[in-house]
């Protein structure tokens, strides 16, 4: 079945006790025993696993192409439970401009407790080629990077990783299974940030790491997820099939938008620089065509006159909403620089855009209109 299919039905059956098509919400911490002291239904407490968790897990797995999926509570808690699966003294290699977070993560909590990270520029095979080593068990990979737009090449970079016998995991958080597949391009694990693309409504929060193999490390995370209860709620796993079912169809529309913007905006006199895979003058344009079906619904754009004249940008748009995150239905506009602190390596006159599902004609005008008063 194509992506489009699998989409609406991955995951869902019919309500086999009320014939309700839409699945029904389990919110049930517990579940009962048999007089002999199994569990019949295969549940035993919330912690462990829930229905909707199941289903919304099951639905991931096929979207993605993988053997396993594992829902956690947020993006970052699937994040912290991968480098918890390593042990005190592992080498880790991460792209150099990931997500602010991942390096907050690493250099507060990972690196005292003993990890051996190495922040490395993935978009140069050769830097990582000699960063690799024996003491390396796992690759970190973003592409598109956060908020650069770098793009790393999967399949070199995984066959290096591999060659030194490292794991690879790519954040494809902004791109989703609809728009690039890290799995088939030889990496191990995804992760996703569900509480962006995959809700696709700004009311939830969510993350999932999908395996393309169920390895004895895979079984550790899975482990580590449920003695440490960094497991999603319900609620928040029925929301997130929900969105799901128009993920395809959204992701089109976000980068149909975005690529328009782009070249808009690349042409406009008070921007200094667009960052966006889907122009030709990109850096990584030519690995991102090999690699990405489209190139997605975030951009970041330099304005000329500096942190002032960015954050002026910010404060007099009328459609876009000032505010953190992405992958929602509504455009939204940040200055990363001021998020993320003292310790950015953003440009203090980058603004990041999470383009939405309005008219791109609206997006432009209003986008042209901050930019030009």
């Amino acid at each position: 079945m194509r992506l489009e299919t699998l989409a609406v039905h991955a995951g869902r059956k019919p309500d086999p006790a009320t014939g309700a098509v839409v699945p029904p919400l389990h919110l049930s911490t517990t579940f009962l025993r048999g007089e002999d002291g199994s569990f019949p239904h295969g549940y035993i407490y919330i912690r462990s696993g829930n229905p909707n968790r199941q289903a919304l897990e099951e639905c991931l797995k096929t979207l993605e192409g993988g053997s396993s999926a594992i829902t956690f509570s947020s993006g970052m808690a699937a994040i912290m439970t991968t480098f918890q699966a390593l042990s005190p003294g592992d080498q880790v290699l991460v792209a150099d401009d990931a997500y602010y977070g991942v390096g907050q993560l690493l250099r507060t909590h990972f690196i005292p407790w003993g990890l051996k990270v190495n922040f490395v520029d993935m978009t140069d095979p050769a830097r990582v080629q000699e960063a690799l080593s024996d003491e390396t068990k796992l690759v970190w990979i973003e592409t598109p990077s956060n908020p650069l737009l770098k793009i790393t090449d999967i399949r070199h970079i995984s066959d290096l990783a591999h060659q030194a016998g490292a794991k690879v995991v790519v954040d494809g958080t902004w791109t989703t299974p609809v728009l690039q597949r890290p799995l088939e391009l030889g990496a191990d694990l995804v992760m996703h940030s569900s509480t962006k693309y995959f809700g696709g409504h700004s009311d939830l929060m969510g993350g999932v790491l999908i395996a393309r193999e169920d390895t004895s490390f895979v079984k550790q995370i899975r482990t580590l997820q449920i003695n440490g209860g960094a497991v999603p709620s319900p609620f928040d796993c029925w929301l997130t099939l929900r969105g799901i079912q128009t993920l395809p169809y959204r992701m089109r529309v976000h980068s149909e938008n975005a690529e328009k913007i782009a070249y808009f905006l690349y042409t406009h006199p008070a921007v200094e620089q667009v960052h966006y895979p889907g122009l030709p003058g990109h850096p990584g344009h030519g690995i991102a065509t090999r690699q990405m079906k489209q190139f997605g619904g975030m951009m970041s754009i330099q304005v000329k006159g500096g942190a002032e004249a960015a954050m002026a940008v910010a404060a007099k748009v009328k459609i876009f909403t000032r505010a953190t995150s992405l992958g929602g239905t509504e455009s939204l506009i940040e200055h990363r620089a001021s998020i993320e602190g003292p310790q950015t390596r953003t440009p203090q006159n980058l603004l990041r855009l999470s383009i939405g599902l309005e008219h791109v004609e609206d997006l432009i005008e209003d986008l042209n209109q901050a930019l030009s008063s």
